[in-house]
């Protein structure tokens, strides 16, 4: 768990002073990094105008952590890397928590290699379930059971942990079930950890957000992923033409509504967040969401429009163009 906090400003007379609270963010590593930026840019922006200081703190325990700390009402904003689940909808009813809903963004979770790995150009669901599933935990750990041409060495996997929604969607999408995953790999809630195994072993394989990989892509090799088509890279191209599949997810954020209608300041932190998105997304290496996407979440927020479109599990496969043809009804 990382902590950052921030002495932020709002613009005077746009948030009254006796309004002023501190906002806590936490949740996903995967969107810490376009929060980061946020702040980053909120900060710069304001200090050129004739300002009050807001305090934001910012916290990344995972998608899961986020989402627990959200639902009992510890904070007020709740990054995710994939929607709100079932358990997570009942936790914030029994405490009352009602919540907007507000995509973000779009990922594409990538398969990642040492770059010394001259075997491994592409693989196929079937092998990355081979690699991941249950059944694998101390059964398949050499390469060459992969695939009889790779070589007789050592398999060392990275990832996520359990409170991840990359660990989630990805367990969804590549094995069939959310949590369904081997247990003996090297996990960890900070993806930058992750990088930094990955790109220290030979023999290692490793997935999280595209971000971290083009952050970190002179020490790492992407992997291509075969769902029947051939093999695709991750890219914002792929994603946008929706040929990366499917391995492309949407980000969230989501917002105590209660807490935005009392504390106008995170209403206002929150609308800037969505008209800085576009440009800060794109910086951040993620791929941002049509205009008009951005606009209806604006709209979500000023109508404190609460609840969620999704059935409270990662909608596999899901494209920008359905993301956009979700219900606009909450």
């Amino acid at each position: 768990m990382t902590l950052v906090s921030y002495s932020l400003f709002s613009a005077c007379g746009s948030v009254p002073e006796s309004a002023i609270e501190p906002i806590k963010i936490d949740g996903s590593s995967t969107v810490f990094p376009i929060t980061e930026l946020v702040l980053k840019s909120y900060k710069r922006e304001a200090g050129n105008q004739s300002i009050k200081e807001l305090k934001i703190e910012g916290e990344f325990s995972g998608t899961g952590g986020g989402f627990k700390k959200f639902c009992a009402g510890e904070t007020d904003i709740s990054a995710a890397s994939r929607p709100i689940s079932h358990e997570e909808m009942a936790a914030c009813r029994g405490n009352k928590i009602s919540y907007i809903e507000l995509p973000i963004a779009f990922d594409a979770i990538t398969i990642v290699v040492h770059p010394d790995n001259s075997w491994t150009e592409t693989l196929t669901i079937d092998q990355l379930k081979t690699l991941w599933e249950p059944a694998a935990e101390n059964q398949v750990t050499q390469w060459n059971q992969v695939d009889d041409s790779y070589p007789n060495r050592p398999l060392t996997l990275y990832g996520p942990d359990k409170l991840s929604g990359t660990y989630d969607y990805f367990t969804k999408a590549i094995v069939g079930d959310i949590g369904a995953s081997r247990q003996d790999y090297v996990n960890n809630e900070d993806d930058k950890v992750l990088v930094q195994g990955v790109s220290q072993d030979p023999n290692a394989i490793g997935y999280f957000g595209y971000g971290y990989y083009k952050e970190h892509q002179d020490k790492l090799k992407a992997v291509a992923v075969d769902s029947g088509n051939g093999g695709i890279l991750p890219s914002p191209d792929t994603v946008e033409n929706e040929e990366y599949s499917p391995l492309s997810r949407p980000l969230f954020l989501y917002v105590n509504a209660k807490r935005a209608q009392e504390n106008p300041a995170l209403e206002v932190f929150v609308e800037y967040y969505l008209d800085k998105a576009p440009e800060l997304v794109a910086e951040a290496d993620y791929i941002p969401l049509p205009e008009d996407a951005y606009h209806i979440a604006k709209v979500h927020l000023q109508r404190f429009d609460v609840g969620s479109v999704f059935q409270g599990s990662p909608q596999v496969g899901l494209t920008i163009s359905d993301l956009m043809r979700q219900p606009a009804n909450f």
